[in-house]
């Protein structure tokens, strides 16, 4: 039996099991206890998804609620000191109900699908959540000129009251600071929050959303997503279809891949769902019919950009964190994928009858993907068999039993992808992991360079077939096998440009599963520092120090110069409950194409001006 798997036969029995061990926590105990039931990973405020993010939306999603039911068209956020402030100007909460609505859980407003029936918020979890994990929280309710005001502690109260005559218009009023024993060491990224603000924006045309005094409206709700977010020039303007209930773009790009953002009841579903799945099947469904050829859906989707975002009565989400939607049903006569197979087939087909040289442009874009497609079949078949005889892909893929697309399996989100540099590394890693969950690929040395090649080129490249066939998203990114697709290299100059040829490999061929969160960096310690009773690891040169003085007295330092110098003993320790990742991602102001010709085109002055302007004299290595 590995180490990893779980000794069922030996596991102690307690014989002191009776009342006494049934333990009752209060609501807030329990949400600081297990904050990740409520609000997913705690987290540092690194990554877009760390808690620290989601208590701002749990507070957002009920004012944008209010928005979305035509009560108030402005809301205020600022950030200062790791204290949030949140104004909105709906209808403000009953006042009688103020301490109850942010302490009591299974209390609010939502429950009755008459008041508000395509909400986000629905399980009256979340300004709880937001109160028990906050060191300081307060609420104020405006209504008819009056406030209840209530401040608490860790979700203990501490004191409440009611303001007269406020002369203030009515709406809600909450301010909070995340506590630091729930989110150690946590600060906020201004750039995390500025794009979810955005988002909220394109998908309440008309609300004004106010950050730290800068103003995010839009004029023509997913349009403006589209728009400004395309990564390059796009073959033909973009389809922008709206309905009742459902919103929707489409265009194509000269990319690959397909890049579609989705959003259900205002929320960023970035892990997609239903509504998904149903707008692609319905789109390729569609344009196939319309043109009258029997075209594969990959061909038309291919590179295919766009956004959809529905509304949904009593939305079923996959979590708390509410980023895929499990919903089948838009209402109780109407499945989501009938939904939206409907209006797609009635509009879409509608303005392509009516854009003529719009469809004439798909059909000559889609002929060119099932050209290279079919070209590069025959390659794929032919390095299949090449790989199946030296049997390759035994030796590069040291697969784990769990992947991420087996949806049953509660262990699925946990699924991971190490890439390895070189043998060593890979030994290291693969010795040392949870073969349940982590998968390791092992690259021979530098990948090819991806930037201007073709499909046709990347798919007679044996290593980076083998690559994609781990992934196993060319057909569909539903089909991901991994979560986590995690680059383990060194961190040396020869690590960092591997590091940079498989960002630009998945920039180039997957950019959506950065945009999905798929993709991160490992950290791993330079450092170790020791004396006969402690050892500590140190990622960079100001943990070393803080280590030295820990210890005292001429501990033993080491440099680690490559992952292959890391024991797997020592191994486990960097990629277990406690590993550091680094998440690539893309930023809505990031231009793809103009991101590789930057770092990975031809050798310009203005690189040139930025290596000098950001180069560094790393002492670390002269202290060692």
């Amino acid at each position: 039996m590995e180490n990893n798997e779980l000794d069922f036969v030996n596991i102690p029995v307690s014989e002191d099991y009776n009342e006494e061990s049934i333990k009752h926590l209060e609501w807030s105990e329990h949400i600081r206890t297990r904050p990740g039931m409520y609000i997913g990973k705690a987290g540092d405020g690194s990554a877009h998804d760390d808690g620290i993010y989601i208590l701002i939306k749990e507070v957002l999603d009920n004012s944008i609620d209010e928005f979305s039911q035509g009560n108030g068209k402005e809301i205020r956020i600022d950030i200062e000191d790791n204290t949030v402030s949140i104004r909105d100007y709906g209808r403000g909460i009953p006042l009688e109900s103020v301490i109850d609505c942010a302490s009591k859980l299974n209390t609010g407003g939502k429950f009755d699908s008459d008041v508000f029936q395509k909400s986000v918020g629905l399980n009256g979890v979340g300004l709880k959540a937001v109160n028990a994990t906050s060191s300081y929280f307060y609420i104020e309710s405006f209504r008819e000129g009056r406030s209840k005001w209530a401040e608490f502690s860790a979700g203990n109260l501490l004191n409440s009251g009611y303001h007269e005559n406020t002369g203030q218009k009515n709406g809600t009023f909450v301010k909070y600071t995340a506590d630091d024993k729930v989110f150690p060491s946590y600060r906020y990224n201004t750039e995390f929050v500025e794009e979810m603000i955005k988002n909220y924006s394109y998908l309440n045309t008309g609300l004004s959303l106010k950050f730290n005094g800068t103003e995010y409206k839009s004029k023509n709700g997913l349009l403006d997503l589209v728009t400004e977010n395309l990564g390059s020039e796009t073959l033909y303007p973009p389809i922008h279809l709206v309905g009742h209930d459902i919103e929707l773009v489409i265009t194509h790009g000269d990319g690959n891949g397909e890049d579609i953002a989705s959003f259900v009841n205002g929320q960023n579903t970035t892990e997609g769902g239903t509504h998904l799945s149903a707008f692609r099947e319905a789109v390729a469904k569609t344009i196939k019919e319309h043109l009258k050829k029997d075209f594969e859906p990959s061909d038309i989707r291919q590179s295919m950009v766009g956004a959809i975002s529905i509304r949904v009565i009593e939305p079923i989400f996959g979590n708390q964190t509410k980023t895929k939607l499990n919903s089948k049903m838009v209402n109780e006569d109407t499945t989501v994928r009938n939904f939206i197979g409907d209006f797609v087939q009635e509009e879409l087909d509608n303005y392509l009858h009516k854009h003529t040289e719009t469809a004439t442009i798909l059909l000559k874009k889609i002929q060119e993907s099932e050209k290279e497609r079919k070209a590069i079949s025959v390659i794929q078949k032919s390095t299949k068999e090449k790989v199946k005889k030296a049997s390759l892909h035994n030796r590069k893929l040291r697969d784990c039993r769990v992947h991420y697309n087996d949806a049953k399996n509660a262990l699925a989100s946990e699924s991971t992808l190490f890439i390895t540099e070189g043998d060593s590394a890979s030994g290291s890693i693969t010795k040392s992991r949870n073969a349940n969950t982590q998968a390791v690929f092992s690259l021979r040395g530098k990948p090819l360079n991806s930037y201007q090649k073709s499909n046709k080129e990347i798919y007679s490249n044996e290593e980076l077939i083998l690559l994609k066939a781990a992934l196993n998203v060319d057909e569909d990114l539903d089909n991901l096998r991994y979560n986590k697709i995690v680059i383990a290299t060194d961190a040396d100059v020869d690590g960092m440009h591997i590091r940079l040829l498989l960002i630009t490999f998945f920039l180039k061929f997957y950019p959506e599963l950065i945009r999905r969160n798929h993709l991160f960096i490992l950290q791993t310690p330079l450092f170790r520092v020791r004396n006969k009773k402690t050892t500590l690891y140190c990622y960079n040169e100001e943990e070393k120090l803080a280590a030295i003085k820990e210890l005292g007295a001429n501990p033993e330092i080491t440099r680690f110069k490559g992952l292959g110098e890391i024991s797997p003993d020592e191994f486990k320790e960097f990629i277990g409950e406690n590993i550091r990742l680094d998440q690539v991602r893309l930023s809505q102001d990031d231009n793809i194409a103009n991101l590789l010709e930057f770092y990975m085109g031809q050798n310009t002055i203005d690189r040139q001006n930025f290596v000098r302007e950001n180069l560094r004299s790393d002492i670390i290595l002269e202290n060692v």
